[in-house]
């Protein structure tokens, strides 16, 4: 069948997907917009492992503001070009990022930016809690890698679970938006404020001074 212009343009407006993949799943799906997007976003998350090493430098930086003023989240997150930069799902997928770690609060964006030193801080740690658990001890360090797993998953924005869909990890939906943008996408850096972070010390012994004037 023939394919207008008008056709593949709209499916790109959909997209974000080239211009020749986009032409190319209308035609392998009969110029039916919503099969053609399906088969994007099949094909693009089969390729998204390939697209991981390009070059990311557009995308956005954004601020999120939670529970009222008490937690702020500021996030960067890459992509290829001002167009996908500029689409409403982009949008979307960085205040969904920026809601996740307002709520969960990670460390790290992924276990390759855990210091050494934490590591083996914690894989310390994990040894004392197997060895106070009597456990035997040649499989100590397997327990250890499994609990660090764990510890991974909790402190590293890849690794934890959606807050929207715990069936899949931020890595996952990145990986799909991916696949539906058709660009490399990235979290690059963070930053979390919460509201009196850090001065809970200063509070106590800001506490005591008027204790000891009132005792006086």
């Amino acid at each position: 069948m023939g394919l207008s212009t008008a056709d593949i343009k709209k499916l790109r407006e959909k997209t974000s997907a080239g211009m020749l993949d986009c032409k190319k799943a209308l035609e392998k799906t009969d110029g039916d917009l919503d099969k053609a997007v399906e088969y994007l976003r099949e094909e693009g998350i089969a390729a998204a492992e390939k697209k991981a090493g390009r070059t990311a430098a557009q995308g956005l930086v954004h601020s999120y503001i939670h529970m009222g003023g008490k937690i702020g989240v500021l996030l960067e997150v890459n992509c290829e070009t001002d167009f996908v930069a500029k689409n409403d799902s982009f949008k979307e997928l960085v205040n969904n990022i920026a809601m996740q770690i307002a709520a969960a609060n990670p460390s790290y964006i992924s276990r390759d930016d855990v210091p050494a030193n934490d590591i083996e801080q914690e894989k310390e740690v994990l040894r004392k809690q197997a060895a106070n658990e009597d456990k035997p001890e040649h499989i100590v360090e397997k327990i250890v890698e499994g609990r660090l797993d764990k510890f991974y998953s909790q402190e590293c924005l890849l690794e934890q679970e959606y807050i929207k869909d715990s069936d899949k990890t931020i890595q996952s939906l990145l990986t799909e938006k991916v696949a539906e943008l058709g660009e490399n996408i990235n979290v690059r850096r963070f930053a979390r404020y919460e509201l009196g972070e850090g001065i809970e010390v200063e509070e106590e012994d800001f506490a005591k001074e008027v204790m000891s004037e009132v005792n006086k």
